[in-house]
């Protein structure tokens, strides 16, 4: 079995035996876990559940609640905070199971991501079938991880003060967070199959420069999406491709100063996401454009599934604002959007090692 090398002159061949796969499919693992964390936390952000658990107890938290007296328990607490009193007042107690195991599921996956990733990592290190390359990637990785385990809580108690609603700027962060561990966890993927060992997380000189603006375009229109979803904007503008009528739309800088806008205006927050939309699908077609006439000839089929992924996610993003976000397409959207972020990873990659 052959892989063609991204750093190779075109016509030369990789040996696939030079690919360490089990520690491919050990990242790989990881990658498809932490795409599933993310989904499911969209889940749990739209169906509201987020603030089902009032405390966070990191090593004892896993043990879910196993009689009758225990969810009893469990609902007397949350009805002590204001998103009981203020919106969840007539739930009943099998209305806080439904968003109780939500998030409880959520945070059992971030557990046991923990526990794939690092348990693998002692194995390997200690049978010595890490390259030294990779050997610090894999630690950052790690300590990320714990660190987004850390702002989740941070995030969560954000909505158990005054207002029953996370902070937007905690919930992009730590969405933004996530994306960039993914990210990150996709980019050694990629490096280990189709690198050469000697250019092995090493750029090329002659690499374009689009991949990577591309890339943090991307991760810019999601964390857009975090402020939309923090501020629930979109629930409010449900037309398309005008905003209830108007190009800008009334009210877009009520906010004062002005910068506020920017990230807690639900109507700004969408207007400015809807402009992102339309320079991200123009700049995918200018740099589409700019690889083809540079003959960077290894990266254009991820630049054609980069581009062919920003329409189908611009379609879904806007069915979904016209059907007043059901839950299911808002995790669709969310899903489309790592499956774009997946695309530009895997451009910018091709593109650190392609050759004219």
């Amino acid at each position: 079995m052959l892989f063609m090398s991204a750093s190779s002159e075109p016509g030369t061949v990789r040996d696939a035996r030079h690919v360490n796969w089990p520690v491919v499919a050990w990242l790989v693992t990881c990658c498809v876990l932490v795409f599933a964390m993310v989904l499911l936390g969209g889940v749990t952000r739209l169906t509201g559940s987020g603030l089902s658990m009032v405390e966070w107890r990191p090593l004892t938290g896993i043990v879910p609640p196993l009689s009758q007296a225990d969810w009893v328990a469990l609902f007397e607490r949350y009805q002590q905070f204001p998103e009981f009193r203020e919106v969840n007042y007539d739930m009943d107690l099998a209305g806080f199971k439904v968003i109780f195991l939500f998030e409880y599921g959520h945070r059992v996956l971030g557990r046991l991501i923990g526990v794939v990733f690092l348990l693998p990592m002692l194995w390997f290190w200690w049978r010595g079938r890490l390259v030294g390359a990779l050997r610090p990637h894999l630690v950052a990785l790690f300590l990320l991880g714990a660190l987004q385990g850390a702002l989740g809580w941070f995030m969560v108690m954000s909505g158990l003060v005054d207002v029953p609603r996370v902070s937007p700027y905690r919930l992009t962060a730590h969405l933004c967070l996530a994306v960039a561990i993914y990210g990150y966890l996709l980019f050694l993927v990629l490096e280990l199959v189709n690198a050469d060992p000697g250019s092995f997380l090493r750029r090329s000189d002659t690499a374009p420069r689009f991949p990577a603006i591309m890339l943090a375009a991307v991760f810019l229109m999601i964390a857009s999406g975090g402020f939309v979803a923090g501020t629930h904007a979109g629930y409010i503008i449900n037309t398309f491709p005008d905003m209830n009528g108007e190009w800008i739309p009334r009210g877009v800088m009520a906010m004062s100063p002005w910068w506020r806008n920017l990230f807690e205006n639900p109507v700004t927050v969408q207007f400015d996401h809807r402009l992102l939309a339309y320079g991200l699908l123009a700049l995918a077609v200018a740099g589409r454009i700019m690889l083809a006439r540079a003959r960077m000839r290894s990266a254009l089929p991820a630049a054609n599934l980069l581009l062919a992924l920003l329409v189908a996610q611009a379609a879904l993003g806007i069915a979904t604002l016209l059907n007043q976000v059901p839950v299911w397409m808002g995790a669709a959207h969310q899903g489309g959007a790592m499956l774009v972020f997946s695309a530009a990873v895997l451009l910018f990659q091709r593109a650190r090692h392609a050759s004219a």
